[in-house]
């Protein structure tokens, strides 16, 4: 599932397109994915001016000028592709559920395979309170989101700091992949329990995590199924996974001569060297 570099990646390629212009047409070729999209999708976004675009832990926010808001998740397998004004639009495929243009001719496609995505509605008003995003905790790549934080968050908590990290009441958009990075970056145990990682741990942790997103989102994401850029490229972070996906390799922090290894956790894998991870 796209993680919030994913997720910030396609924000950053669809905020060119979108910010500061009108959608001349908004088209849902099926009712639902996840959940019904909205039954007045089309009437809400035709001609409706689109102010910014934003992110909130993995939900990119489409926010207009008349205060709507359309909140869109990529769920497992979506995809948002763009082609630009002037270029051959090709004929909407079987998996092509929305489809935007633009007042410049740019089309934009939502494209979800598996349909585990959603589109859904808020307002300014009302996006505070939302069920979907009003328990999300500190961006960690925002100020809100220190060591501070962390170790309050961490406080008493008897979980696993990879569970505790994985909560996005504690810290928001992050996903396996990027926990199992920052926690070998870190050299802290994905076992080891929460409430040990506060003081000199967290303080480890907060900017290997802002690190590693930062890294990634250079990078475009990783690819490792499904997800792609908005241009079509994928993204090319996998290519620098220290942990992830590694198991049986040797490790590759200086010095450390461990071998990555695999565990499972609340039914993910965790990625993690038992040399230098502890």
């Amino acid at each position: 599932m796209p993680e919030l570099p994913e997720v910030e990646t396609v924000r950053r390629g669809l905020a060119p397109v979108l910010e500061g212009v009108v959608i001349k047409s908004a088209v849902a070729r099926r009712p639902d994915l996840r959940i019904p999209i909205p039954l007045d999708f089309s009437a809400r976004l035709t001609d409706n001016k689109v102010e910014r675009l934003t992110r909130r832990s993995k939900y990119i926010l489409i926010e207009c000028t008349d205060g709507l808001i359309v909140i869109l998740h990529l769920g497992m397998s979506g995809r948002v592709t763009i082609t630009p004004a002037g270029a051959d639009v090709p004929e909407p495929g079987k998996h092509d559920h929305i489809i935007l243009v633009t007042e410049r001719g740019d089309h934009i496609f939502y494209n979800d395979t598996r349909r585990f995505g959603m589109v859904t509605f808020t307002t300014s008003e009302d996006m505070a309170t939302h069920p979907l995003i009003k328990n999300i905790g500190p961006e960690p790549l925002g100020n809100a989101f220190n060591t501070d934080v962390l170790n309050e968050g961490l406080t008493g908590r008897k979980s696993s700091i990879k569970a505790a990290l994985l909560d996005q009441k504690l810290v928001a958009g992050l996903g396996n992949i990027y926990v199992c990075e920052a926690l070998w970056r870190a050299g802290i145990h994905p076992a080891r329990t929460a409430h040990s990682v506060t003081g000199e741990g967290a303080s480890r942790l907060v900017p290997v995590i802002r690190d590693v997103l930062n890294e990634a989102i250079e990078a475009g994401g990783s690819t490792l199924k499904d997800y792609a850029r908005t241009d079509g490229e994928l993204g090319y972070f996998q290519h620098s996974f220290k942990a992830y996906g590694r198991e049986g390799e040797g490790c590759s922090k200086p010095g450390c001569g461990g071998t990555v290894e695999r565990i499972v956790q609340q039914g993910r894998s965790s990625f993690f060297c038992g040399t230098c991870q502890s």
